[in-house]
């Protein structure tokens, strides 16, 4: 009974501390995808690496990326907004999710979006 009890908590654990790619599959990725857009008119929101692009122009410094990045998410607003294409899709809503699980998904989006060579619909490029 103690083997299956320890086994279980175990369970549970990993299970908590999901990974940052899984954490983001299931809160970003139903409206952020991760792919250039095939149809634009289909997009619920920004594909995340031309978001990402805009919030690396603002804020290189990773810890000041991912800081706007938990503030943004937590309290979406019009004067924060890095975007231009809030315009097109509104405010994302406040997603309710652990400052812990945030930070590691902002993490990830930061080291993964945009990938090298990206170039961003108004011929930017990302170094």
């Amino acid at each position: 009974m103690k083997k299956i009890f320890l086994f279980s908590l175990m369970i549970s654990f990993i299970l908590a501390d999901s990974s940052a790619k899984a954490l983001f599959d299931i809160y970003c990725k139903s409206c952020h995808i991760t792919t250039k857009p095939v149809n634009k008119n289909s997009l619920k929101a920004p594909p995340i690496m031309g978001v990402m692009f805009h919030v690396k122009e603002v804020y290189p410094n990773k810890k000041e990326a991912i800081k706007f990045i938990v503030d943004y998410v937590k309290a979406p607003s019009f004067e924060k907004a890095l975007c231009s294409s809030v315009k097109r899709f509104g405010l994302m809503p406040a997603i309710n999710i652990s400052d812990r699980k945030l930070k590691k998904i902002a993490k990830y989006i930061y080291e993964n979006f945009p990938p090298k060579g990206f170039k961003h619909p108004q011929n930017k490029k990302v170094k």
